[in-house]
């Protein structure tokens, strides 16, 4: 319930903004057709009512035609008179020279305030209700400390028997005259050597976090599958090296072939020939 409450808070502010904006579209929506349709009224109670209670009831539907329409406006037992409209001796007469524009202004304004203004509101409401409840485990952290701390510093007897513990502190201070010592545990600043000790455990915490996190990933199927694909690669990398090796050393094996060829057919020439008569010719050496 803490991270809901947070997002109620958070969004009756919304609220306070989305009425600002309309209560500023709607006044000025009201004094315009106010002025255009009666201009003779001079009645302030009367002003205040048109110009922000007919509006306000236009936004849900309940449009009074027979006040804006000149096609139903019907002009009986009504004045222009302004002094006759402050005693009240007859209604105002209804304006409708302009009585297009009064439509058209109707038409606008129902239009940003029922659609525009509506979704600037529920935006509003979801960007809210996303950024609390992506932050729900801080602030649920926030409120617990709170918590903790109001009942730190409260009696440990709950009610009713809550009265023992006045009781025992009345006793302590106002009879034996016991001062009250201040206890200091829980505290906004540390001292410097507690601040090294808390900067050390969390770098502590860190570290063990951080290990953990690397565990768990390289444990996970996907880690271990990525561990897989890449072991395969060099695998296959291999492979094609000695693939390659092997057909480098095929081609020095013909090589060494045609080599081995040209020679055999050199020394049986040079045999044949008078250059080399007397010399004995040198074994060739066969393949295994």
């Amino acid at each position: 319930m803490g991270p809901k409450m947070i997002i109620v808070g958070k969004m009756m502010k919304d609220v306070f903004f989305f009425l600002f904006f309309l209560g500023v579209w709607l006044v000025a929506y009201g004094v315009t057709t106010e002025g255009l349709l009666l201009p003779h009224d001079r009645r302030i109670p009367w002003i205040f009512r048109r110009v922000f209670y007919r509006p306000y009831l236009q936004i849900f539907g309940q449009i009074p035609l027979s006040e804006i329409d000149a096609a139903q406006i019907t002009a009986s037992n009504c004045t222009y008179d302004p002094l006759a409209i402050l005693l009240e001796d007859a209604t105002p007469c209804t304006n409708t020279y302009a009585n297009w524009l009064v439509l058209i202004l109707l038409v606008i304004f129902l239009l940003v305030a029922n659609i525009l203004l509506l979704n600037l509101l529920i935006a509003m409401f979801s960007y809210t209700f996303s950024k609390v409840q992506g932050n729900s485990d801080i602030y649920w952290k926030s409120q617990r400390y709170n918590l903790i701390l109001e009942y730190h510093s409260r009696p440990a007897l709950a009610p009713p028997f809550i009265l023992i513990s006045h009781l025992h502190l009345l006793f302590k201070r106002h009879i034996r005259k016991v001062q009250s010592a201040k206890r200091h545990d829980f505290l906004l600043e540390l001292s410097e050597i507690q601040n090294r000790r808390l900067l050390t455990w969390e770098s502590v915490q860190k570290e063990n976090y951080l290990v953990a996190q690397a565990r768990q990933k390289r444990d996970s199927d996907t880690e271990r599958l990525r561990r897989t694909s890449q072991k395969v690669d060099q695998v296959l990398k291999q492979l094609s090296d000695i693939k390659e090796s092997e057909r480098r050393l095929k081609t020095l094996e013909m090589q060494m072939e045609y080599c081995t060829s040209a020679l055999s057919w050199i020394v049986d020439i040079l045999a044949q020939s008078d250059i080399a008569k007397g010399k004995q010719v040198p074994p060739i050496q066969k393949k295994d």
